[in-house]
């Protein structure tokens, strides 16, 4: 695995993503190093040191550090090559110990030009942003709104970045010869990849979460109506009942028109879970609204109970997001889910019937309604929730359509020897 982000020098769901997908080869029996850059991390996060990593279930971790810190970042940000690392990552991939290398988020790891360093059998690229087709990686032009056509030097500066001069260049085009198969997060991002230009064909492979075990399958999903549990332990957060988003506090994510709908429903709260850097105007949003409540960060350990215990999770995002990974989680905690009709999220609430979807204020004070005052509609798609994530999103439902996708691309090359040991 080639990355620029992996816990602990992780701020985003990317690099938990990869680490899942690392552990869970592990535990089919692959081998599995991962090599990152930490200096974007000690950077971005002006120099903090995350805690020391505990073991990572028999991955083996290799961090690149430089004493260049944000030159170093600089150098592959504007060249599209790792330009103070180059030297170590192609002696440590290109002495053809690995039958894989799976690329992932490699924007400051090495650029395009990583691409092509590393002597493997099989190549592959998991898109777990949309860096391959935009400068700002995420799709939202000018820090407002979604994009809908290319004005990339007006947009890269908005977000207070140097233009990168090797997307000028055809730099990446060439590059990407070097990969045999690319892998988008959702059908909706492979459209948008497309949309963008991008050349080459996607596969589509979705997030997961672990599977659940046997005595959380025994456990029916909560009513999230507030009532005390039988089981001590299982205790909903608050007697009120309540709504949930969970996520970083950033425009983007769509809060603004959320929050107010909820002086129209003053019978039921709306409890946020997150932070960043757009929470002081949301907070001044919610302001005399005194069924909003800002719980700040906390830790994922804690989540499942905020999870199970809610009516639904709101998912407001106006951003063209590539997966929503919240989404399962709620639906692995039997939750349904009310979600803006944009991006990845009807084709992962509809895969299930495990919610509904909304565009503006007024549907989504209707979709909150139905669900309160309709207890048997709410289990119904509690149940589906469930379900789905057991069919489509659980590990072991998707690391097998991951490694078919590596085994279909050896094939092609003639690595039959591959091809042959991952056969179903």
């Amino acid at each position: 695995m080639v990355t620029t982000f992996y816990p602990p020098w992780n701020f985003g769901g990317d690099g938990i993503g990869i680490q899942r997908f690392s552990r869970a080869l592990v535990r089919r029996g692959h081998d599995v190093t991962v090599l990152l850059d930490t200096d974007a991390y000690r950077v971005l996060s002006r120099g903090n040191e995350p805690p020391a990593p505990e073991s990572d279930e028999g991955v083996r971790i290799v961090p690149l550090r430089s004493g260049l810190g944000r030159l170093s970042l600089l150098l592959t940000q504007q060249t599209g090559r790792p330009v103070v690392h180059g030297g170590r990552i192609a002696e440590f991939l290109g002495d053809g110990t690995f039958d894989v290398i799976n690329y992932h988020n490699i924007s400051l790891v090495g650029g395009p030009g990583v691409l092509g360093i590393g002597r493997a059998p099989v190549k592959i690229y998991m898109a777990h942003e949309h860096w391959l087709v935009c400068e700002s990686h995420v799709l939202w032009r000018h820090l407002r709104e979604p994009c809908t056509g290319r004005e990339c030097l007006r947009c890269v500066l908005h977000y207070r970045r140097p233009p990168q001069i090797w997307r000028r260049t055809g730099l990446l085009e060439r590059e990407l010869g070097h990969v045999d198969a690319f892998i988008a997060m959702s059908e909706y991002s492979r459209r948008m990849h497309k949309q963008f230009g991008f050349p080459r064909d996607m596969e589509v492979v979705n997030y997961f979460l672990p599977d659940l075990t046997p005595e959380e399958l025994a456990v029916a999903p909560a009513n999230g109506a507030g009532a005390a549990a039988d089981d001590e332990a299982d205790t909903p957060p608050q007697d009120r009942p309540y709504f949930l988003f969970v996520g970083r506090l950033e425009k983007l994510k769509g809060l603004d028109d959320v929050i107010p709908v909820f002086r129209e429903t003053p019978d039921v709260d709306l409890l946020i879970a997150g932070d960043g850097e757009y929470g002081a105007v949301l907070r001044g949003i919610g302001e005399g609204i005194p069924n909003v409540k800002f719980l700040g960060r906390i830790p994922f350990e804690n989540l499942a109970r905020l999870y199970r215990h809610a009516r639904a999770l709101i998912v407001p995002s106006v951003g063209p997001e590539t997966f929503g990974i919240i989404l399962i989680e709620s639906f692995r905690q039997g939750t349904p889910v009310i979600a803006r009709r944009r991006g990845p999220f009807p084709e992962i609430v509809e895969r299930c019937d495990g919610g509904e979807l909304f565009e503006t204020p007024q549907e989504l004070v209707a979709a909150m309604r139905r669900i309160q005052q309709d207890p048997e509609r709410r289990s119904r798609m509690a149940a589906n929730a469930r379900e789905g994530f057991v069919k489509h999103w659980a590990e072991s439902a998707v690391i097998p359509k991951y490694l078919d996708v590596v085994r279909r691309a050896a094939a092609a090359k003639g690595q039959t020897d591959i091809a042959r040991k991952l056969e179903p």
